[in-house]
Order: structure tokens, then C-alpha cells, then sequence
């Protein structure tokens, strides 16, 4: 079973690592309502470049899943 099958993992971030698989160079941005927002390594790396604030949601192997975001209309 693939991360991407995974029960552990919610839909949306089923979907995310689906179509972060297919493109793993690029840093994937992900809509969520009135937010963008990156999530694992994309988040790490987004979080340093554009100096916001790196968090988490939710929890993937029973570690915290890193996240940051930015609004839509930013």
C-alpha cells in the first residue's frame, strides 16, 4: 500500500500526495479554503524562503505533518 492509499491519511491529503507524486520538483500549493498552503518538506522549505511561520496539521506516522499558508488574495 502506497502513502498515498494509506487509511492513516485523511482524502485531502491523499490527494495532496497523489499529486505531489507527480510533481515532486515543484513546490505544491495546495488551496484549502481562503488559504494556499504546503505541507512536508514543501512546507519546511516554503516556511524559510517567504519568513512565515511553519506549523503543523494533523499527524502522518505519529509524527506532526509540517504546514504553513499564505491567504489567497495575498
Amino acid at each position: 500500500m502506497s502513502a498515498t492509499d494509506s487509511p492513516a491519511h485523511t482524502p485531502l491529503m491523499r490527494q495532496y500526495l497523489a499529486i505531489k507524486a507527480e510533481h515532486p520538483d515543484v513546490l505544491l500549493l495546495f488551496r484549502m479554503g481562503d488559504f494556499y498552503e504546503l505541507f512536508y518538506d514543501d512546507a519546511n522549505k516554503a516556511a524559510e524562503l517567504l519568513d512565515i511561520t511553519l506549523t503543523a496539521r494533523g499527524k502522518s506516522a505519529g509524527e506532526p505533518i509540517p504546514m504553513c499558508g499564505v491567504p489567497y488574495h495575498a
